[in-house]
Formats: C-alpha cells, structure tokens, sequence
C-alpha cells in the first residue's frame, strides 16, 4: 500500500491501485509517462536564460526501462527532474500514472511523487541516520506506522543485500552500498515510477554492473517503469528497452536499444554509438595493402550466419578480420566487422556484393 495522511488522497490511492495492476502485467501498453512539448528555461549563474529543453515530446509504456542518453550539457537531468515536477516547465504537459502534475495543487503533487522514486548519482543519504532510518525516512514522511515501516525497511534491505548493514551509518559503507541503499528508499513508497540521475557513474565498473543488475532485476520483478540518464551508451545498451538521444534540449533520435545500436540515424547517434564499438583504425591500416578495406554491419539473425566463410568458399579472395565486434542487446545480435579483402578485382567485387546482399550494411573505407 501507499502511505498518505491526507483523506481527501482516497480517489487519488484508488488510481494507483489501478495502475500497480497494470504495472504487474494485468493491463498491457499503457503510457506510464507522457511529455508533451515540455520547454524548460532557467537562469544559470552569471549567464543568460538556458532554454534547456526543447519542445520534447516522450511517451513511455507501463514496464519500460527507459534511457535517456546525450553528452555533458544535453538537457538529460533537467528533463529527469520535470518527470517528478522538481523542475516546472514553462510550457507543455507531463503526465505521470494518469495524473497531469502542472494541474495539482500542492498537497496532490506531494501525493503524486510518493509514485515516483528517485536515485541520485551521489546518493544524498542523510549522513546522521543509519542506514534503516535511511529507508525509512520517506514512509514516515509519508504517514506509516511503526510496524509497516519496519516490515517494509526489511524486506527493502533484504532485497538489496544490505540487511546486515541496517545500523551502519552510510559514512562506513562502500558507494555500491550507498547506492543500494538509495534504491530501496527510493522504493520504500511502492513507487510506480523510478528515476535514475546516473546512477552508476560514480562507480567503478565492477560496482557499477552489480547496480545495473540490480536495477534491471527490479524493473523485470517488480514491474516498476524505470527512466535512466546516462552520458555512457554501455549503461543504456545493459539496461534499457528504449531509448532517446538528446542534443542541445532537443530529443534527436528515439527508438528500441536495439535499433538504436544497430542502426543509429542521427550523427550524434551514431558518435555515440560508434565511441562504444570503439572501432577506430590507425591510418596505416588504410594505406598498408590491405586490399578492400570494408566494415560490414551485422544485424538480427545475419549476424549469427557464417557469411565471410561463405564468401571465402565462394570467391577466389583472401579475408583478414582487422578488428570487430558481435554482442547481444537483449536476445538480438548486432555486430560491425572491418576486414581486407585482397585477391584480383573483379573477385573482390563479387565477394564485396556477396557480402553486401547478405548483411545489413557494408561500407568500403579506402575508396
């Protein structure tokens, strides 16, 4: 249940039931989120007014592991903070769990963000609590009794692995263990919502993959709509369904984590995704007779099919593999190859289209 004080929040409770069903799987497709042509300005220090998000437009489903993903500077945490109505658009809709937080008054909008958790990227844990008091300090807020605070702190550490650590202050604890105890508070309300302000980027990458996991592990279990912010594509491409790429407060691509990796169209896309792959040649591979230097994209069931074997059999040709990459996002493979391909002319032309009629893309560098 949600912990409220206020009577006149019953109709309000009554639709969050509704929709904590819906986040279980018995209603499918709804949109948890709605930003409709949100534009946020604000007054930096020493500067001129910021329009920090551009007339962005974002809906995302009931379920969804949601990432949002753009350099320093994007507009990504101002468009995080609008989410829970920390930061007031000046213009434009957001809509969360059926509720349009710019029509609450004050004491509706305190009710409304009991259903959305936030983690932050230094935890912001109260330094003089322990780490129980931690986890409890948003369900007393919130009205809870003795008993249901103590239930629900347990099973939160339990489920975090930090029940041992109930009575240690966070100044003793790692920033994994900090991190894990941001996330059961911020699900201490039974949250329809959770918002995640890079969340892991304080970590180191061992640490970081556990939390990632973990978080992954709460929005599949739980059913719990979750939005994350990163500037690291390799967060976005563990956790996240769906993702939008934002550049100067402007959302420029949005589509599956699949098709954003394996077929970027926006140029800041693909920088991004091409800094992942991380398949960058030193010039003298160009230029060292290799033959036809080509990169070829894999894409869906392709990727798993022996096409260079079948090329090599089909063509009198050599092919060396230079450098490349084949993973999976989600169940899907997707992957990018740059290979020579040395032999006369006219059979490197062959094997080139043989290759191309049978992958996602291939591109020639050295022409």
């Amino acid at each position: 249940m949600c912990f409220v004080k206020a009577a006149e929040t019953g109709n309000f409770l009554k639709k969050i039931n509704i929709l904590r069903l819906k986040n279980r799987g018995e209603v499918k497709g709804i949109n948890m989120i709605v930003l409709d042509k949100v534009n946020v300005k604000f007054h930096a220090r020493k500067e001129a007014q910021v329009h920090a998000v551009r007339d962005v437009s974002l809906h995302v489903k009931a379920g969804d592991f949601f990432g949002i993903v753009g350099t320093s500077g994007a507009g990504k945490s101002t468009l995080l903070r609008t989410i829970n109505y920390l930061e007031k658009p000046i213009s434009g809709r957001v809509v969360v769990a059926g509720q349009e937080l710019g029509t609450l008054n004050t004491e509706a909008l305190r009710v409304a963000r009991l259903q959305i958790g936030m983690i932050f990227q230094h935890y912001n844990l109260l330094q003089a609590k322990t780490v129980f008091e931690n986890v409890a300090f948003g369900l007393k807020i919130a009205g809870a009794g003795d008993a249901d605070i103590r239930r629900r702190v347990n099973e939160l550490l339990e489920l975090v692995e930090l029940t041992p650590k109930k009575d240690v202050y966070p100044s003793r604890l790692s920033g994994g263990q900090k991190q894990r105890v941001g996330i059961a508070r911020a699900l201490a309300n039974h949250p329809q919502v959770m918002l995640c302000d890079e969340p892991t980027s304080a970590l180191d990458l061992e640490t970081s993959g556990a939390i990632l996991d973990l978080l992954k592990t709460i929005n599949a279990t739980l059913g719990i709509t979750v939005v994350l912010i990163s500037h690291e594509m390799q967060v976005i491409k563990k956790v996240c369904t769906r993702v939008a790429v934002m550049q100067d407060g402007v959302v420029v691509e949005e589509g599956s984590a699949y098709d954003i990796f394996a077929a970027p169209r926006h140029p800041v896309t693909v920088d991004l995704v091409n800094r992942v792959q991380n398949l960058e040649l030193p010039d003298r591979l160009l230029k060292n007779g290799h033959g036809d230097l080509v990169k070829i994209h894999y894409r869906g069931q392709r990727a798993e099919e022996p096409v260079i074997t079948e090329a090599l059999r089909r063509f009198p040709v050599t092919i060396n593999i230079l450098h490349g990459v084949i993973e999976y996002i989600g169940d899907a493979p997707v992957g990018t190859l740059v290979v020579g391909i040395q032999g006369e002319s006219a059979d490197r032309k062959n094997a080139r289209e043989y290759i191309r009629q049978n992958v996602a893309r291939l591109e020639v560098l050295n022409v």
